[in-house]
């Protein structure tokens, strides 16, 4: 047994040491081993030690622990025990609490107390627990032992409370705080409560933190509200504890009102608190989050939170101290360290929230959505939406549409999500996959704002985040180029040509992803196909890195396969891949490479490379016309856009030269011989001498002998020995010529300004009355030789538009005029040859994409009797035309069928004159360059004619005329609305082809939309002169005809000419102000240059106006051109042009009033109308002027009732063919879209007003009630007017948006008659007596579109009538409200059509006259209502409104 025993008090030493290890006691068990040997008993005879020794515990003395002889739970029966049965009880227990306290004077006694005992009993026998309580701890047990010891604990613990540590590392006040957790009952919880905060009101702080954080231990649940109450206090009181006592609060059992109270206090303070407690806060902000506050609660976080005031601080601060301490970077570096962990914390905090409680992730995106969009967004938001769609995969939809929302509106910009990842990218880089998803998502958008934010996500996550999470972004951005969507694939390569740019290092580890595009060349376009083969030329050329040929060795593998296909659209990929290419290796990088002087310029090898590449380009593409003429002209782009080195240029301009000269350029002396069918001369030169001395372009023997020598087969000369240029070739070959002499030259052009006035060799081109007697091949002849005519002197006027010297001006615009002049003529040929395909003069292109769409495009117009510009179709004929065509999209021609060139002459003999427009052959014409239109700024130019010995023999006046302005508007107004408006506003129909909205802007789309808007801003000043010079000229032309525009003295020419001017002028300043680049920031100072020039025009004002200023100005200067607006189209523009700058204006209110003016002004204008036209105003804009005009004026009733009520009547009474005297516009033709407008409008405006509420006053009441009034007065006046215009439309539209009146009626105005009816109960009898009427009659219009069996008006009647049920359920509602319900009664209504007539169905006509008949049920006197009293009242309205909306069951 003593073995035992001694076993056993070995195990329990080691226990002790164990536990005491746990508390942090080590030292203590150190020494206790050390002074073993000194292990005494106390001897004393007070009560306190008897009383323990007779119930088992056995006290030491020194360093030992107190012995526990018997179990835990007998010590505490038996001392209770003896207690209770000691004679002197109660006071046995005051000398046993003296006792102790004398006891623990001792500070070693009083250690040994706090610590666990020592167990001397049987591990096996032991009943209790493994572990042994402090003598302390056991006494708490006791109940009637516990207060008085508390009392003692307190009172002792204060002379402890500086010492942190003893000598052997104990710490007696936490000793003391642990005495009192885990209590199995607290006597007093009151009192202890109150000790409590005593006790934290005098500690020190680190001891209040172990108090505070101990707390949920130590109380009862009862003690919780107190408690709480208490911490609360002090939680306003003492910043420094506030992350214990939120911790606490968060474990106790709080009322609600508390935490909120408490929440409202953290939020206040939310500002100002340390980083470090951050996380703690927000945990406890959203743990006390209930489903009803959620939305108010974060709502008010988001706006108080804001990280970049603690993130960006630490980061600077410890960027700061790495500068000023280089050698000691360890602080800072922990700092910022410690910075980004309580962010990372702060972040799992709300991750974890956002997870697990839906109610705080919807809360929080209901939030970021609410909020307005004048004020502003945080980085936080953003992050917070991606960490969302990153952890609750429900609201990943909801979170896409906010998303798009915002950017729409302009709120989440690209510096807002720049500072999200420079701020957040430690906590975004976890989320790569869900922004790539996100990303890849707004990338299927329509929006182009849309899809640049997803561009932006893909550019961002690429600059920001780890090699890993790039390559990720490539994989992605890969995808979408080989997804086949042409608008995600010109995405995705501008990201990756922005990639290149920003980072070529970490795109060239990514190399072998992008690689592998390549293989889906064939299913890309051309400027596509740029864009890859610059950004892998990039990557593999570019001098800072080299050991990338196995990216070379693969794009020279492709190009040379390519160049070898016979097939055009391989071997354009080929020409395309290796001019881009050549591009690279033969880059000038002089300017870059300043280190190494000397050595900027090629190798010798790299010489070599480049052209050798270029010469296989050209051998390969020199048999085929279009493959020579594509080479060029990507060689010229390749010029213009890139500075070559020097080497390359010259050798380049050497071989150009002398080329162009052998192929094209003969002397004008010799004049070429040979059985041409037409009679060959020299026209279009510009000398006036005489001298054979000149050159001529030798066009009309070169396409002879490509056309008419080769028996119709154009590829015959490929087999023949001599080398026969294509006069296809001349344009590019001369642009290819002029712009590397123009880069060699710094833009001067005299070695070659000869062939600015060079004539050609042409025949007579005026067709007179031999056109009659021409061939089908002779006509196609003249048309070629025309087509190509034309597209020379527009690469001339490319050309030389820059030559500053009057003389180069002066021809320059005499060329304009010849192309005016020569197209005017080609609309001639063109009409009498439908089936003529002309040359190609854009090469990038497949021949297929617009082939088909012109020649079809020009058989239509020919049919349409010559009308120009006409929007009705007509059908027959069409199918043929359009099978013919796509059967020759070789380009040959062939001759019409005898029946159709009878029908052709037939035409010919019965028009005169008859032309087809030029629109639809773009792709037929060479571009002109943006800086052609420099030419607008020249005014009158003065040309001199000199003799043969250079004097001036005479002077000529050279000027820009109408034709040649309204050619160059044209063209100019067509580019603005390429680069300039988004896809979106630009619809394509869905069978045309979407890249036929590009055709014809190949040179534009090698410029950015910034380029654009930045060259067409100087243009402002003399487009304002034009516009002005025009104005003018139709105010003389209204005065000259005393205001009447079709006046007899008009010259019917030359208004249409200055009219489309005008229309034109208006287009190019609306697409430029309504650019969508164009206020913002980096665009800014464009925005003051132009809005100056708007304002200079009125007066000369100072520099540096405000832009506000600057836009009333503009505003003003603009408004005033409405007295001479020639056309309705013309009318719309400038209208939608003021309403742009209306949106960047903050004092819109009285230019609302104005644009509200204007536009009904234009409504009421008589505008002239076409020859051939019933109405020269096309619908749509017609319904977009009425639009405006309604959304912009003051009272939208007023002006429907205004409509409805005057114009329409006079529109009634007046003659078939008349109109309205009070609006011209409104005519039996167009009263289906007034009508239209007019529902859509009354609809919307009711729609969004606010539905009354009990707690408005009297007076909201009475508007709102005035309001509906009004509007079921127009209602009733609009649904009235389809008993005289039933039409189809008229009845659609009537049943689409009479329903959703209805609807607006019983969600906004039946909650005001709720609580209207007792106080207006006239007013509202009135309203319902109103409606009834027209639901009447929407009724009857239901039962006409059954009888007639009208399928597009049948699918709303099943919608309308089940409206029309529940707004009689609504009314008897109110009615029960208002303890009126038995005044309801239901009577059945009968089915008529639209006159009222009876619709005789079978019940109908079983039935006998006992049938209740619905207008003596309902037509109740008002009087009768007012006599009978409220009840009697509201049964007349009941009636009124409910015997109507009943359905007959034979309906």
């Amino acid at each position: 047994m003593t073995s035992k025993r001694r076993l056993s008090k070995s195990e329990d030493r080691e226990s002790l040491t164990e536990d005491a290890s746990h508390a942090r006691k080590q030292p203590l068990c150190k020494k206790a081993k050390k002074s073993h040997i000194h292990n005494e008993v106390q001897e004393n005879n007070s009560v306190f030690v008897k009383l323990l020794k007779t119930s088992g515990i056995i006290l030491k003395t020194g360093e030992s622990q107190n012995q526990l002889a018997v179990d835990q739970i007998v010590f505490q029966k038996k001392l209770f025990q003896t207690l209770r049965k000691h004679p002197s009880y109660p006071k046995i227990i005051e000398e046993f609490i003296s006792g102790l306290e004398s006891y623990i004077e001792d500070q070693d006694n009083f250690r040994n107390c706090l610590l666990s005992c020592e167990r001397l009993q049987d591990e096996e026998a032991s009943m209790g627990t493994s572990y042994s309580k402090s003598l302390i701890k056991l006494l708490l047990g006791i109940d009637i032992l516990q207060p008085a010891i508390i009392k003692t604990l307190f009172e002792k613990l204060p002379e402890f409370l500086f010492e942190r540590v003893n000598s052997d590392g104990i710490s007696v006040p936490r000793l003391i705080i642990s005495q009192l957790k885990w209590l199995d009952r607290v006597v007093d919880g009151k009192d202890l409560t109150t000790k409590i905060m005593q006790l934290i009101n005098i500690a020190p702080e680190y001891l209040q933190h172990d108090i505070i954080t101990s707390l949920p231990e130590v109380l009862g649940d009862s003690q919780h509200a107190d408690m709480g109450k208490e911490l609360s206090d002090l939680l306003a009181k003492n910043t420094p504890l506030t992350v214990p006592i939120l911790d606490v609060l968060s474990s106790l059992r709080l009322d609600s009102k508390l935490l909120s109270k408490v929440r409202q206090l953290m939020m206040d303070k939310l500002s100002s608190v340390r980083v470090d407690d951050l996380p703690v806060i927000i945990k406890f902000i959203l743990h006390s989050i209930t489903a009803t506050d959620a939305l108010e609660v974060i709502s008010e976080l988001r706006e108080k939170l804001d990280l970049k005031h603690f993130i960006l601080p630490l980061r600077l601060h410890a960027s700061q101290s790495k500068l000023k301490n280089k050698g000691q970077t360890s602080f800072s570096g922990n700092q910022e360290n410690s910075g980004q962990d309580c962010a990372f914390l702060l972040f799992d905090v709300i991750k974890s929230a956002v997870r697990y409680e839906k109610t705080i992730s919807e809360a929080w995106i209901k939030a970021i959505e609410c909020t307005a969009p004048e004020s502003e967004h945080k980085t936080f938001d953003l992050a917070m939406l991606i960490i969302i769609y990153s952890t609750n995969t429900q609201t990943k939809k909801y979170i896409e549409r906010v998303l798009r929302n915002k950017i729409r509106s302009g709120c989440f910009d690209e510096d807002l999500l720049q500072s999200a990842f420079q701020i957040h990218h430690f906590v975004l880089k976890d989320l790569c996959p869900s922004i790539l998803s996100l990303a890849q998502n707004l990338l299927h958008s329509l929006d182009q704002s849309i899809i640049l934010f997803g561009s932006l996500l893909y550019k961002y996550a690429f600059t920001f985040f780890d090699t890993y999470c790039q390559q990720e972004v490539i994989g992605a951005l890969v995808t979408h180029i080989c997804s086949g969507n042409e608008a995600e694939v010109d995405t995705a390569l501008d990201i990756l040509l922005d990639l290149v740019v920003l980072n070529l290092s970490a795109m060239r580890l990514n190399a072998i992803f992008v690689k592998g595009i390549l293989d889906y060349l064939d299913k890309m376009s051309p400027q596509q196909i740029r864009k890859l083969f610059y950004l892998l030329s990039t990557m593999a050329f570019s001098k800072q890195h080299e050991g990338s040929s196995h990216i070379q060795d693969d794009m020279h593998l492709v190009v040379r396969k390519q160049l070898s296909s016979t097939i055009f659209k391989y071997k354009l990929i080929g020409i395309i891949g290796a001019v881009t290419m050549a591009g690279i290796m033969a880059e000038d990088r002089s300017r870059s490479s300043s280190l190494t002087q000397g050595k900027t310029d090629l190798s010798k090898e790299q010489y070599t490379q480049v052209t050798s590449l270029l010469q296989l380009v050209h051998s390969c593409s020199e048999q085929s016309p279009l493959a020579s003429a594509l080479y060029y002209d990507e060689f010229a782009n390749l010029i213009q856009g890139r500075k070559l080195a020097p080497k390359v240029l010259e050798w380049v301009g050497q071989t150009i030269l002398n080329d162009f000269q052998d192929a094209f350029v003969v002397d004008l002396c010799v004049v070429p011989k040979g059985e041409y069918p037409f009679p060959v001369k020299a026209l279009y030169g510009l000398e006036e001498n005489d001298s054979c001395d000149g050159i001529a372009i030798n066009l009309l023997p070169l396409l002879f002998s490509e056309d008419f020598a080769k028996d119709g087969n154009r590829m015959t000369s490929q087999d023949s020995d001599h080398k026969l240029v294509s006069p296809l070739c001349l344009p590019p070959y001369f642009r290819l010529l002029r712009l590397c002499v123009a880069r060699q030259h710094n833009g001067n052009l005299e070695e070659i300004d000869g062939l600015l006035d060079c004539p050609i060799f042409l025949t007579d081109l005026e067709p007179g009355e031999r056109l009659e007697s021409m061939s089908v091949k002779e006509r196609s002849f003249m048309c070629s030789l025309v087509y190509l005519t034309v597209n020379w002197f527009r690469e001339v006027v490319n050309a030389f538009c820059l030559q500053k010297s009057p003389e180069m001006m002066g021809k320059v615009l005499t060329r304009l005029k010849h192309i005016v002049e020569l197209q005017r003529l080609l609309e001639k040929y063109l009409a009498v040859t439908p089936d003529y395909v002309p040359p190609l003069a854009t090469f990038d292109l497949e021949t297929a994409d617009v082939i088909p769409h012109t020649s079809t495009s020009a058989s239509a117009k020919i049919r349409k009797q010559g009308v120009i510009g006409g929007r009705k179709r007509k059908t027959g004929g069409n199918k043929t035309s359009s099978h013919d065509t796509l059967s020759k999209e070789d380009g040959s021609e062939c001759d019409p069928t005898p029946s159709n060139r009878g029908h052709l002459e037939k035409e010919l003999k019965g028009k005169e004159q008859k032309t087809v427009s030029l629109q639809n052959y773009r792709a037929f014409f060479r571009e002109l360059d943006v800086e052609v239109f420099s030419v607008l700024h020249c005014g009158l130019v003065t040309k001199f004619i000199l003799d043969s010995e250079m004097h001036t023999e005479a002077t000529e006046v050279v000027q820009l005329h109408p034709p040649e302005l309204l050619f160059l508007l044209e063209d100019l107004s067509h580019k603005v609305e390429n680069m300039l408006t988004p896809p979106v506003a630009r619809r394509i129909p869905f069978f045309k082809n979407k890249g036929s909205q590009d055709i014809g802007f190949s040179h534009l789309h090698q410029r950015s939309a910034r380029e654009i808007a930045h060259f067409i801003v100087p243009l402002l000043t003399p487009l304002c002169n034009h516009l002005e010079n025009i104005h003018n000229y139709f105010q003389c032309l209204a005065a000259e005809n005393h205001s009447i525009v079709d006046g007899p003295e008009m010259q019917v020419q030359e208004y249409q000419l200055m009219s489309s001017s005008y229309q034109r002028l208006l287009q190019i300043f609306h697409g430029l102000f309504a650019w969508s680049g164009f206020f913002q920031p980096e665009n800014q100072n464009l925005v003051y240059l132009a809005f100056e020039v708007l304002a200079n025009r009125l007066n000369q004002r100072e520099p540096n106006q405000p832009l506000e200023e600057l836009l009333s100005q503009s505003f003003h200067y603009l408004q005033n051109f409405h007295h001479s607006i020639p056309s309705f189209q013309s009318a719309l523009y400038l209208i939608r042009l003021l309403i742009v700058i209306l949106e960047k204006s903050t004092a819109s209110a009285q230019k609302k009033e104005k644009i509200a003016s204007l536009a009904r002004q234009f409504l009421c204008r008589v505008w002239p109308s076409g020859e051939k036209e019933k109405n020269s105003i096309p619908n749509d804009q017609l319904h977009a002027l009425l639009g405006i005009y309604l959304e912009h004026t003051d009272s939208v009733l007023k002006a429907i009732e205004e409509i409805a009520g005057v114009g329409v009547p006079e529109l009634i009474n007046s003659a078939k063919d008349e109109s309205s005297s009070t609006f011209p516009t409104l005519s039996r033709h167009t009263f289906v879209i007034f009508f239209r407008v007019m529902m859509a409008e009354l609809e919307k405006t009711v729609k969004g007003l606010q539905a009354g509420t009990a707690a408005d006053s009297q007076q909201v009441h009475e508007e709102k009630l005035l309001y509906w009034n009004m509007a079921v007065r127009d209602f009733s006046i609009l649904i009235n007017l389809i008993k005289v215009f039933d039409s189809h439309p008229v009845l659609h539209t009537c049943l689409k948006y009479g329903r959703l009146f209805v609807e607006a009626f019983l969600k906004q105005c039946m909650p005001l008659l709720d609580f209207s009816f007792r106080k207006h109960r006239e007013d509202v009898l009135s309203l319902l007596e109103t409606f009834q009427l027209n639901t009447r009659l929407l009724h009857h219009l239901c039962g006409h579109s059954k009888i007639h069996q009208d399928t597009k008006l049948t699918k709303h009647v099943p919608l309308l009538k089940k409206t029309l049920e529940l707004l009689v359920c609504r009314v008897k509602a109110m009615l029960t409200l208002n303890n009126c319900r038995e005044a309801f009664w239901l009577g059945n209504l009968k089915n008529r059509d639209l006159q009222g007539e009876e619709i005789i169905s079978q019940n109908s006509q079983e039935s006998t006259a006992d049938e209740s008949e619905d207008d003596t049920s309902s037509q109740v006197s008002k009087s009768k209502a007012m006599e009978d009293g409220e009840g009697d009242e509201a049964s007349d309205g009941e009636k009124e409104q409910d015997s109507d909306e009943s359905d007959d069951d034979s309906d």
